[in-house]
């Protein structure tokens, strides 16, 4: 977390959370939701303003994590903003390098190893890793397959339905908001 963030925390403590305006989608592209874009559907249905400013988009990743609810948020300033996750809390991002393969979050923060090899009925292909789980973005799906093939990771078959509940995590924070 920014040094400027855990100084806000400390100087302001009791700032609500603010949740549904933003989002995370399967690619690992953050949204802005605004009220009116709320008001027409859920995430990922409608999806809101593509974030494209690049300090913003790593202001978010550094200061993006979960809490003992499984729900992710990014900590803006002192105020917890909840995260809306289109498949996982992560995606990853999957190259081969130096004759291994390597994974990224959509953050830019390597993973040390891959624990288990998950695929859904829809063929889309998971990683529970010791960050947590994520969804391999689509662009990356070759390199990924190359470990597959290679015997490097074995998928197992899963529910969509089931990950939530199976790693921790809550895919809509603004649902418990609201409870």
């Amino acid at each position: 977390m920014d040094d400027i963030v855990k100084a806000a925390l400390k100087k302001w403590p009791n700032v609500p959370d603010c949740r549904g305006w933003l989002a995370l989608d399967a690619r690992g592209d953050w949204y802005m939701r605004d009220d009116r874009t709320q008001a027409a559907g859920p995430f990922p249905r409608v999806k809101g303003s593509r974030i494209l400013h690049d300090k913003l988009r790593e202001f978010i990743g550094r200061n993006y994590e979960a809490d003992a609810d499984g729900c992710w948020f990014f900590q803006n300033g002192p105020q917890k903003v909840f995260v809306e996750l289109e498949a996982a809390p992560w995606v990853f991002g999957v190259q081969w390098l130096d004759g291994a393969f390597r994974v990224e979050t959509q953050t830019g923060r390597p993973v040390p190893s891959v624990d288990e090899v998950l695929v859904d009925e829809q063929g889309r292909l998971f990683l529970h890793t010791p960050l947590g789980l994520g969804l391999v973005r689509s662009a990356d799906m070759d390199t990924a397959a190359d470990a597959v093939v290679a015997g490097v990771w074995v998928p197992q078959d899963v529910r969509s339905a089931d990950l939530p509940v199976r790693y921790g995590h809550d895919l809509s924070p603004q649902r418990r908001g609201q409870a």
